[in-house]
């Protein structure tokens, strides 16, 4: 039996009111399925931003457990966590009285104005959780979400409440029996939305596909009220303490998750078991985007397309063209749907898509995203993030400015080997650049809307979707931004109001070692491979450092050491900016602005000398360091990314140091030579043009 009304429901409404404010609340999060700590990444940015070699099929369906990615050491050297930016802490609610919920059960069932509601699964169930999204456009939907079977007292179930946009809030209740079952997302002691939900004795399998062998029909079409459900779903997914950062060792390791995953088995197949009985998900950056766009896709019946594109060069940006999508049959006939989608994600879309589709011109109408303006409408949850040297990012939770902390926007990044891990927006992880035509234009975009006819997917103009009322934000304007510009602008899109300036320079300063500390982990693992065993790394030549695949793009550091070399910059010369834009920040009444910017360098100084952490030297002893010494050493740091110097150096060791005596390995003298011939990049703090 299906959810009556849903599709009309859904469909029912039009544009609204959008609002960037909130009622704060908590942040849902699985303690029994995550383990977390201070996010260090397995593996540096070596290749291609993210890429990697094609796949000839679908890789061993072998699976590692979700833990935070800090090695043991690294973890020992993590101090406080990074300062948080997050609202306050929810308030206490008012219980809805059992007359006020009788009330509100025994009226009729009417579809809010400003309210949509979804369910899942597609078929529910007696005695099997069932999960009520509410979805709004103003602040968040519901307090409550009032679940009311036949002949029984309504049930109150508290919602968790996200900060969208759109704002989200989602209730969880288990049916008791089949039948009829009434929704009612309430707020402030009044019903926003009612929608009726018909419950099967039994849940109804729908594990395998239909006989056309296409990876998934289209059944569904995009419109804006799927375009919020996919933001609120990512936002959900990526879910987590503000002021903690995750890795997971693979995509799928969120979405087996029940408590983070409201589309989890959505479709009644145990498609989201852990793999090898359910989906393997291991995208790296620049798929990772279109996986979670496929996915949602497949979940719900929607048309999913997606293009080849070229990587840029010869002083062309990316061009895309030979567009394919989930109409287009496999080669190979598999009977189970999951199983469908999966060799789709794996093979067919892993194999063509990469960092350059996220590239492309701004006024190109032949891509798969779309550039959008810089407002916290736009840079919702499912937006992706194209930096000019192929680094992809998917925005997943925005948090308004309060008080003295800042408006944060976070993403989440995945790696070569699937690692998925959540990072913070600022300078040192977000490059902006814009001075070389092949680099095409970086920046915040999202999804080109498409529709499905006649067998065929069609994606929307840049035109057409301006005008169209529920989409209408293509904009030119990062386009035309200049680097600072950009920076300026995203300040003041997620702070709005001046800040401290000294709370807003402990931010950077505390961005800036989460970044340091998450180099540990890069190098320790190259140290790693060579106490396994492992042989000398060849060393590509010129540009390619920064392009290759295999165990250099896995162990090296030249794109990660390049951007904490721009971060050492940007926290080194935050004083100037505060003297260069006082207006963006609060300074007290009649202060002069250059004893302002003294005190902050003094106070730049105090912190860079008490923060520290530690590494592991090739003897496996620690030595520590403080982020002042990391700040001194900037120079040695242009010539750290070789995996085949050891630790010591790698960290800017002096090699006639007592620091250095423990050192056991060198890059051989044609590879220091390279890596000497390299540091004028890393000195401009400039990638190399393409070719």
């Amino acid at each position: 039996m299906r959810r009556a009304g849903w599709a009309a429901a859904f469909a029912s409404f039009g544009a609204f009111a959008s609002s960037s404010s909130r009622t704060p609340g908590s942040s849902a999060f699985s303690p029994r399925a995550f383990s977390l700590g201070l996010s260090v990444l397995a593996l540096g940015f070596g290749g291609l931003g993210c890429g990697r070699p094609p796949a000839d099929g679908v890789p061993p369906l072998d699976s590692a457990p979700l833990t935070a990615s800090a090695s043991a050491s690294a973890v020992e050297s993590a101090a406080a966590p990074v300062a948080s930016a997050a609202a306050p802490a929810a308030p206490v609610l008012a219980p809805l009285a059992p007359e006020a919920a009788k009330a509100l059960a025994e009226g009729p069932c009417v579809a809010g104005s400003n309210t949509r509601m979804f369910v899942s699964p597609l078929e529910p169930a007696a005695n099997s959780e069932l999960r009520v999204v509410a979805l709004s456009k103003a602040v968040p939907p519901s307090e409550y979400v009032l679940l009311v079977e036949q002949g029984k007292a309504p049930v109150v179930v508290q919602a968790e409440p996200r900060n969208g946009p759109p704002s989200s809030a989602l209730a969880r209740f288990t049916p008791g029996a089949a039948g009829s079952l009434k929704a009612i997302a309430v707020r402030d002691g009044a019903a926003q939305h009612c929608e009726t939900i018909n419950v099967a004795a039994t849940a109804k399998r729908l594990g395998r596909a239909g006989p056309q062998g296409l990876p998934w029909s289209a059944t569904r079409a995009w419109d804006s009220a799927m375009e919020d459900l996919f933001s609120a779903w990512v936002e959900a997914l990526f879910d987590a303490p503000d002021d903690e950062f995750f890795s997971a060792s693979s995509l799928h390791e969120f979405t087996s998750d029940e408590e983070r995953n409201f589309l989890h088995n959505h479709l009644g197949a145990d498609e989201d078991q852990a793999p090898p009985k359910g989906l393997r998900l291991d995208p790296d950056c620049a798929d990772l985007p279109y996986f979670l766009r496929a996915y949602f896709s497949f979940k719900l019946g929607l048309p999913f397309g997606f293009s080849k594109c070229s990587r840029g060069g010869g002083g062309q940006a990316p061009r895309c063209q030979d567009r394919q999508s989930n109409l287009d049959p496999l080669e190979e006939p598999i009977p189970s749907r999951w199983k469908r989608f999966e060799t789709f994600a794996r093979v067919t879309l892993k194999n063509s898509v990469h960092s350059g589709t996220g590239r492309t011109l701004a006024a190109d109408d032949t891509t798969d995203y779309y550039p959008v303006p810089l407002s916290r409408e736009s840079l919702r949850p499912g937006t992706i993030y194209a930096d000019p040297y192929g680094h992809i990012l998917v925005v997943a939770k925005l948090l308004p400015q309060v008080g003295d902390k800042a408006g944060v926007l976070f993403a989440v990044d995945g790696q070569p080997d699937g690692t998925v891990a959540k990072k913070r927006f600022w300078e040192g992880n977000f490059l902006f650049v814009q001075d070389e035509p092949a680099m095409g234009n970086p920046g915040f975009k999202r999804f080109r809307p498409i529709t499905a006819a006649g067998g065929n997917v069609r994606a929307l103009s840049n035109k057409a979707i301006a005008e169209r009322t529920d989409w209408g934000d293509h904009s030119l304007e990062q386009s035309k931004l200049s680097s600072s510009e950009f920076y300026e602008r995203m300040d003041l899109v997620l702070s709005p109001a001046p800040r401290d300036p000294e709370a807003a320079l402990l931010n950077v300063i505390s961005a800036l070692e989460e970044q340091v500390k998450t180099r540990v982990g890069s190098v320790e693992n190259g140290e790693k491979y060579f106490r396994d065993g492992g042989a000398r790394i060849d060393m590509p030549n010129g540009a390619s450092i920064f392009e290759t695949v295999g165990n250099w793009e896995n162990f090296s550091t030249p794109s990660r050491d390049l951007r904490l070399l721009i971060a050492i910059d940007v926290v080194q010369n935050f004083a100037k900016r505060v003297k260069a834009h006082p207006e963006r920040f609060r300074l007290a009444a009649g202060a002069n602005v250059d004893e302002v910017v003294s005190a902050l360098e003094a106070r730049l100084q105090k912190e860079l000398g008490q923060r520290s952490f530690s590494y592991s030297r090739s003897d496996g002893s620690r030595f520590e360091l403080k982020l002042a010494d990391v700040v001194a050493r900037s120079s040695a740091l242009e010539v750290a990314f070789n995996p085949n110097d050891c630790a010591e150096l790698r960290w800017g060791a002096e090699p006639a140091s007592s620091e250095a005596s423990t050192c056991k390995r060198r890059a051989p003298r044609d590879q220091a030579r390279k890596m000497e011939t390299a540091r004028a990049w890393f000195k401009s703090r400039k990638r190399p043009s393409r070719g």
